[in-house]
This record gives C-alpha cells, structure tokens and sequence, in this order.
C-alpha cells in the first residue's frame, strides 16, 4: 500500500475532489445567501435576490460538472492503465 502511494500508483486526488465538491457547494450556497440578503436590505435590488437564487440553483450544479470533468480525466487513467497491463500481460503470453 505505501509503495503504491509513494510510486504514484494510487491516486488521491479523486478522494480530494470529493471533498473540494461539498466545499464547493457550501461557499456557493452562503455566497447566494449572502447576495440575496444584501438584495433585500435598504440599499439592494431585486436583482440581487434574483441573482442569489440563480447561484444557489445553478452553482452546485456547475461544480459538480466540473469535478465530474476532474475525475473522468484519473478515470480514463484508470482504464489505460488497465488497458496496458492487460496488453503487456497478453505479450508476455505469445512470447512463451
């Protein structure tokens, strides 16, 4: 397992992403709640209680596409990898 961590075989990143994501998805929700009760002081506009709805509706649907995006990228490292072992274990089979 150690040796795996230290060659770089196992990736942490995609464990990471994970919790970037919640992170992500609580800034988000403070910041349009933040926006529509600046909105709805004495200085604001219904146009920023507009704007935070669309934050809190949208916002957490753009992380998630974007870590999605993050960790499609380590799972078709995955599949190589897989792809290459299996293709050098097949070679090793023929040369026998």
């Amino acid at each position: 397992m150690v040796k795996k961590f230290l060659s770089f075989d196992k990736m942490i990143t995609p464990s990471i992403i994970k919790v970037v994501f919640w992170i992500g998805v609580v800034i988000v929700v403070i910041t349009g709640l933040i926006t529509m009760i600046s909105g709805l002081s004495y200085y604001g506009s219904g146009e920023q209680v507009f704007s935070g709805i669309i934050t809190i509706l949208l916002g957490p649907l753009v992380i998630r596409i974007y870590c999605e995006l993050l960790i499609l990228m380590f799972k078709m490292y995955d599949a190589l990898q897989d792809i290459r072992e299996h293709l050098t274990a097949g070679n090793k089979n023929t040369i026998d």
